[in-house]
């Protein structure tokens, strides 16, 4: 007689599978993905080592979904801002410092999400999300150029380097060795308004010049 996998069994092993990529988080948030190892994590979880593989074929196939349920949670996060009321320069200046405090406020996270060397399965979400958040200013640069508000432009190419600007800006600050114990809020709103002028200059809004 063949063995069926009974509906409890399915459901112990679905909720360990959730225990797992929860601890896997856990770890990623305190010290990136360095601090990912399949024996710390088989402890923290109270398993043994072996046990991790019935899930996940290797550290890279793990990493990678750490990686997106994080990444989608900041997803969601910054479409939820962008799409809310006001108008489209509001929107974007919103969707942005939102996006820089978020990463202040979990900074080793947000540093292995941005930059942090990782495995080739990783990359490969690294640069879905990328896409993702392109996608999203894209939709608000569309919105804004249709009511005048932004400049005519290539609204795909100007999301992606919109993307890249506030990535690229974020790494210096969020890099492990430049983490100072306790955040510092004046440096997040030097980076915040720097980085909210940047954008909205770039899709052509006209502002004051930032104080020196």
């Amino acid at each position: 007689m063949a063995y069926r996998t009974t509906a409890t069994r399915i459901d112990r092993d679905l909720a360990l599978r959730e225990r797992i990529l929860e601890q896997a988080l856990v770890r990623v948030i305190v010290g990136g993905f360095a601090a990912l190892t399949m024996q710390a994590l088989a402890d923290a979880v109270g398993i043994a080592t072996g046990s991790l593989y019935r899930h996940f074929s290797n550290k890279g196939e793990l990493a990678a979904e750490v990686f997106a349920r994080a990444s989608q949670r900041e997803v969601d996060a910054l479409a939820a801002t962008l799409n809310a009321p006001g108008t489209p320069s509001q929107r974007l200046a919103a969707g942005v410092q939102q996006f820089a405090a978020r990463a202040w406020h979990s900074r080793r996270l947000a540093y292995a999400l941005i930059a942090e060397p990782v495995e080739p399965q990783v990359d490969e979400q690294r640069l879905i999300y990328r896409r993702a958040y392109a996608e999203l200013f894209g939709d608000l640069l569309e919105e804004g150029m249709r009511s005048g508000q932004f400049a005519r432009q290539p609204a795909a190419l100007t999301a992606a380097c919109l993307v890249g600007a506030i990535a690229e800006a974020l790494v210096g600050p969020l890099a492990p060795a430049a983490q100072s114990p306790q955040p510092d809020p004046q440096q997040l709103a030097a980076v915040s308004l720097a980085l909210r002028h940047f954008c909205l200059r770039a899709v052509a809004v006209e502002l004051p010049p930032l104080e020196s």
